[in-house]
């Protein structure tokens, strides 16, 4: 089967044992360098995108994309309901009413975040109904006082459903024995664990009638309304327009950007700087592979001399070293590839291996491989190792043909 020449011979060159040991070690290793960055860029960045979806998924789906509010109690907030889902933007809405304080059993002391929530309305905004280790929404009944607390507030408090906590309120009473604390015991009829430690220990639910006595307000009046978007990113332009299309001028709006933005942000520098990072350690390899290069020129200086004689164009003689450097280019990227998407896939049996040799805690996490990443290392790398192997070429045709004769020429006999 008829092969151009720099292939045939580009290949045969891959496949050949070289006379310089060296030189074969060098670029068996550089092989490696570039397969292990890029398992290691596949890998790293697949985890980073599935703690960034983790996040979006668990964070952004436990706190409000973005609240509707009143400075005053909010007495019919199925209409403020009904103007929201006019915006196309609103997938949900539910009432919601928060309070801050202490929860207190003992000598233990856990500062909270009580959000007062409509059992049958919260679902529709929040996925704190599947991460329910205990009890479920539906147990919190109005009059009754339930509470439903995360699972390292729990632990922290020493509590089980069942077992009575006390809230303390940020205000005092005054009574004709003095000034109090005002206080109120509820009875633990749940618990949730999302993952995440704000969350987990410092965020309650109580039933919105709950916490409009607690607040002194009339029976149904509420703080404001939180949404559901279908894209969470136009949250601050959403909320501000509902919240002026309201009447009154006691009306105004938050976001998540607001209370969680700073947390997203990091998050999405962190992942830029490590790519950037481990961008870097694959062009450690690079540079093994252009000394790789360089010497498997120096190396062939004979057969390059061979070929020009026999009458190979230098276009030809770089073609066969380019033939050559990405073969083993493209072998390193789908080495790299295939073992970086395994990895990514196992990277939870990974961490437990290394945790069992090592014999010291490493967190869990959970990857989650994107084809954008994988995709786009590994066409990153193939143009990159074509280039590599290119460059250290271009000298190879313009050597001189005496330099690069296999024997040295023969005199004629001395005069």
């Amino acid at each position: 089967m008829f092969r151009p020449l720099p292939i045939y011979l580009g290949l045969r060159y891959v496949r050949a044992k070289r006379r310089n040991h060296f030189v074969s070690f060098i670029s068996l290793t550089s092989m490696i360098g570039l397969a292990l960055g890029v398992i290691v860029m596949i890998v790293v960045l697949s985890v980073m995108n599935g703690f960034d979806r983790e996040m979006r998924e668990r964070v952004l789906g436990m706190i409000p994309h973005a609240t509707v509010e009143s400075y005053q109690p909010v007495l019919d907030w199925r209409s403020v309901r009904d103007k929201a889902l006019q915006n196309s933007q609103v997938a949900a809405v539910a009432p919601f009413t928060q309070l801050q304080g202490m929860l207190a059993r003992g000598k233990a002391v856990q500062s909270v975040l009580l959000n007062a929530i409509d059992p049958a309305e919260e679902p529709k905004v929040s996925i704190i109904g599947g991460f329910m280790r205990q009890g479920q929404l539906d147990d919190l009944k109005p009059g009754e006082f339930g509470i439903i607390i995360g699972s390292l507030a729990a632990e922290k408090l020493g509590v089980k459903v069942g077992d009575k906590v006390t809230y303390i309120a940020p205000e005092v009473a005054v009574t004709p024995a003095g000034v109090f604390p005002r206080m109120k015991r509820f009875t633990v009829v749940g618990i949730f664990s999302v993952g995440a430690g704000e969350l987990d220990g410092s965020v309650g639910l109580i039933d919105i009638e709950d916490a409009a006595r607690l607040q002194r307000w009339p029976a149904g009046a509420v703080q404001g309304v939180r949404l559901k978007l279908h894209d969470l990113f136009q949250a601050p332009d959403v909320s501000w327009s509902i919240a002026r299309q309201l009447p009154g001028n006691d009306w105004y709006a938050r976001d998540w950007t607001r209370t969680h933005g700073n947390l997203y942000q990091a998050i999405g520098m962190e992942k830029t700087m490590i790519g950037l990072l481990l961008l870097l350690i694959v062009a450690v390899a690079a540079f093994n592979i252009v000394s790789t290069l360089v010497m498997v020129v120096t190396d062939k200086k004979s057969d390059i001399a061979i070929l020009r004689t026999l009458g190979a164009t230098p276009k030809q003689i770089m073609a066969v070293f380019m033939v050559q450097g990405t073969f083993i280019g493209v072998i390193g990227t789908a080495i790299g590839c295939v073992l970086g998407v395994i990895a990514a896939l196992n990277v939870s049996a990974v961490l437990a291996w290394v945790q069992q040799v090592t014999r010291s805690p490493v967190p869990q996490c959970r990857g989650v491989l994107h084809r954008l990443p994988a995709g786009a290392i590994a066409a990153a790398r193939r143009p990159a190792g074509l280039w590599r192997f290119l460059r250290p070429e271009l000298p190879g045709h313009a050597l001189s043909l005496l330099e690069r004769r296999p024997y040295p020429t023969r005199r004629g006999p001395a005069l």
